[in-house]
């Protein structure tokens, strides 16, 4: 049985790595956010606690 040469499909599996390193680097940085993070408002008026009503 002939001996097939490494260096194509060495070559085809780096490629298909590359590629497929591509695209989940480029859906990553698409993908924003989708809520930004806010701060809590200092100056609103807080609710008062609910109480349990065994207590």
């Amino acid at each position: 049985m002939p001996q097939l040469n490494p260096s194509p499909w060495f070559f085809i599996l780096l490629l298909s790595w590359t590629v497929l390193l591509l695209v989940f680097k480029t859906k990553i940085l698409t993908s924003a956010p989708h809520n930004n993070p806010m701060l809590p408002d200092l100056t609103a008026s807080h609710t008062t606690p609910w109480n349990w009503p065994w207590t």
